[in-house]
Parts: C-alpha cells; sequence; structure tokens
C-alpha cells in the first residue's frame, strides 16, 4: 500500500493548516564552508550598515 493514502493526505492537509505562520528565516545557517561564506559576508554588510 502506498504512503500517500487518502487518509494520510487528509491528515497533512490538516497539519498543514494547524501549523502556526512563522517568518521566513532572514539568513541561512550552516557549518558547510559555501554558508560560512555568505554568513561572513552577510555580517560584514550588517556591520557595515551598523556603523552608517
Amino acid at each position: 500500500m502506498s504512503a500517500r493514502s487518502d487518509r494520510n493526505i487528509e491528515t497533512r492537509k490538516k497539519k498543514a493548516r494547524r501549523a502556526i505562520a512563522r517568518p521566513k528565516t532572514t539568513r541561512i545557517q550552516g557549518n558547510t564552508g559555501g554558508a560560512r561564506k555568505r554568513l561572513k559576508k552577510a555580517s560584514g554588510i550588517a556591520r557595515g550598515k551598523a556603523k552608517a
């Protein structure tokens, strides 16, 4: 039997309706090289705005 039965679809829809609306993340988190580089750049830009 497939995991996407009618009952499962209904359950997923109900859970989606109950979910709390949260704002999108403003900056990516992570420990990979690319993510760390982007975080570093974002923090530098933020520091520049704070000074001005």
